[in-house]
């Protein structure tokens, strides 16, 4: 019996013992920042864990109707936010191109929150809840993305990449359907905003080629912008 209980404790010590070797350790160092979700630490690639930023070429419009880079401004501000500041992050998972899924800090500061607080980014409800409140905070305060109009970054990806394709990394690769084929000599593509606005888009405007048209949500092909300006469509801005 004696010869029992010493061989169990000499395993209950050893699994102690080798527990904290098991742990996942935090990554530590100074950060360089990809976009407004992912950094890099010595070589290792970082998601930020539950947030969802736009894509660095995305463009928002602000409080005022006016286009501005959403993606690059959120990408700087997590960089003016990081400083040079050494930062820590808690790895969670690992995504299927081998980037680190984590949670960073500075201090005691939680960035991931930081950034959906401040409007920087949005929570990614489809493999998180746990930003969601701060997501709620920003729309109330109308902070960052929130004081204009935006599309939902996996949006923006699935109409701008690849011919339809969602192009994020961690997510699954799924067709959208072909957008809908003008009528015949009727090309002015009426669109439906954020916001609910009624914008058409003439051929050659600037937001032309970027436009697309979901009849199914009420928005519609013109034959002229008279019938446009009939039908309750302003022209863009």
């Amino acid at each position: 019996m004696r010869q029992i209980s010493c061989a169990f404790g000499l395993l209950f010590a050893a699994l102690w013992l080798a527990g904290p070797a098991l742990a996942v350790e935090p990554i530590s160092g100074r950060a360089s920042v990809t976009d407004g979700d992912t950094l890099v630490i010595r070589d290792t690639k970082i998601r930020l864990h539950g947030i969802d930023a736009p894509e660095s070429a995305q463009v928002c419009q602000d409080a005022g109707g006016k286009d501005y880079r959403c993606g690059q401004k959120a990408a700087l501000a997590l960089s003016d936010k990081i400083g040079e500041a050494t930062i820590s992050c808690e790895p969670r998972d690992t995504d299927r191109y081998g980037r680190t899924v984590a949670v960073c800090r500075k201090g005691s500061e939680d960035l991931n929150g930081w950034m959906v607080a401040q409007g920087y980014a949005t929570a990614y409800r489809r493999y998180s809840q746990d930003y969601v409140q701060a997501e709620g905070e920003a729309r109330t305060r109308k902070r960052g993305i929130w004081a204009g109009t935006f599309d939902p970054p996996s949006d923006w990806r699935r109409a701008k990449r690849a011919g339809g394709l969602e192009t994020r990394p961690e997510m699954p690769k799924v067709p959208e359907p072909a957008p809908a084929a003008p009528p015949a000599s009727c090309k002015i593509k009426g669109n439906i905003n954020a916001k609910g606005n009624k914008i058409y888009h003439e051929p050659g405007s600037r937001d032309y080629e970027r436009t697309r048209i979901n009849e199914s949500k009420g928005e519609k092909w013109f034959c002229s912008p008279a019938d446009a300006v009939k039908e309750g469509w302003r022209p863009a801005r």
